[in-house]
């Protein structure tokens, strides 16, 4: 058998949507025209969807910041993509998309590739902020050295949300399980795996703190140089979700936050640290909200205790700096439930293994 190396996709860090709005000065107003839980509601009314629907929680990619280079068909038509472990689902714009988002974005051209097949199969992908509708189709899609012919995706006719508008990205790339995936595709990950295209069943990200460059995903494997120690492994909570057991929240001794213990979702389509309304609130009382730079050094580490072990988060990593602000938290609340979102602010700080063969999460320091 072919021997099979790891593979590792360098990611960018690029200006989110938020920050990019925020720049030049829409933010307010975006996020006045657009609540989300209006949003939210606007799409639990909506009539039934012509065809198939995505059957992944609503995704809010305004804070998606990581972004590799994917090529789909033949010759190979170049994409930004976010990887997210939120979502399932490949997609890409293209040349039948109507939306002004289309026109600041790369766009996928079937007649360009000898290798599309087109199935005819109409999509509609939901996220907090929007949706996108299309059409399902299969072609060559290359990571890196990657190449898995056939692969379902979606390439959008409509993108109803002016967010995308301001997206440094131009498509997104699902690492989640198939069960949240359109019914009846296999996600990019699984044809890896079932075509015995990678070594392990196992992907992992390693979060630069560097501004742009140096972070990657890395496929079939783990490289050892990204993390210090051991790996400390976490069994996930609920099937087709990377989602695990957090015992409790603790800043200077005190338990902040899951006081009884709560769940937490792993998620690299998220910047920040996100949690119940009531708890965050809590949190940023007690942090007096914007912090002068000089406490900086002195302000504790917040420590998330998973499976018995104390994983601390420094403040270097917990505060941003907002622009005209001197600091921010960058802690936000926005769940409903009792559950968190554990995005790059954690990550960052440890290296994450995703481990399909055996439904568990790998943490270890990284370097």
């Amino acid at each position: 058998s072919l021997w099979l190396s790891l593979c590792m996709i360098p990611l960018t860090k690029v200006k989110s949507i938020r920050e990019n709005l925020r720049e030049k000065g829409l933010l307010k107003n975006f996020l006045k025209e657009h609540p989300f839980t209006m949003i939210q509601n606007r799409l639990n009314q909506k009539p039934a969807p012509q065809g198939k629907v995505s059957r992944q929680p609503l995704r809010n990619y305004f804070d998606m910041a990581y972004v590799g280079n994917i090529s789909i068909g033949t010759p190979p038509q170049q994409f930004s993509v976010i990887f997210d472990t939120g979502s399932s689902d490949l997609w890409v714009p293209s040349i039948y998309c109507q939306s002004r988002a289309c026109n600041t974005h790369r766009v996928f051209d079937p007649f360009k590739s000898t290798t599309f097949r087109y199935s005819g199969v109409p999509i509609e992908l939901e996220y907090a902020s929007g949706m996108m509708s299309g059409y399902l189709g299969y072609d060559t899609v290359r990571i890196s050295n990657l190449i898995i012919m056939g692969q379902e995706f979606g390439y959008s006719q409509w993108e109803e949300n002016e967010a995308f508008d301001h997206a440094m990205f131009d498509g997104m790339l699902g690492l989640g399980y198939p069960g949240l995936a359109i019914e009846d595709t296999t996600p990019v990950f699984d044809n890896l795996r079932k075509r015995g295209l990678i070594a392990q069943p196992v992907f992992a990200f390693y979060l630069s703190t560097n501004k742009e460059e140096g972070s990657v995903v890395m496929f079939g494997g783990v490289d050892r140089s990204f993390y210090k120690g051991e790996l400390k492994w976490v069994p996930l909570t609920k099937p087709n979700y990377w989602q695990i057991a957090l015992d409790r929240i603790t800043w200077r001794g005190y338990v902040v936050a899951c006081k009884s213990g709560c769940q937490a979702v792993i998620d690299t389509g998220s910047s920040l640290l996100i949690g119940p309304t009531k708890e965050v609130i809590n949190i940023q009382k007690l942090i007096n909200f914007l912090i002068q730079c000089s406490t900086m050094n002195t302000l504790p580490d917040f420590i998330f205790t998973i499976n018995n072990v104390q994983y601390p988060v420094p403040a270097r990593a917990y505060i941003q700096k907002v622009r005209g602000h001197p600091w921010g938290l960058a802690v936000k609340s926005a769940t409903e439930s009792d559950s968190w979102i554990l995005g790059d602010v954690f990550l960052r700080v440890y290296f994450t293994v995703f481990d399909q063969g055996q439904n568990r999460i790998g943490l270890a320091p990284a370097v």
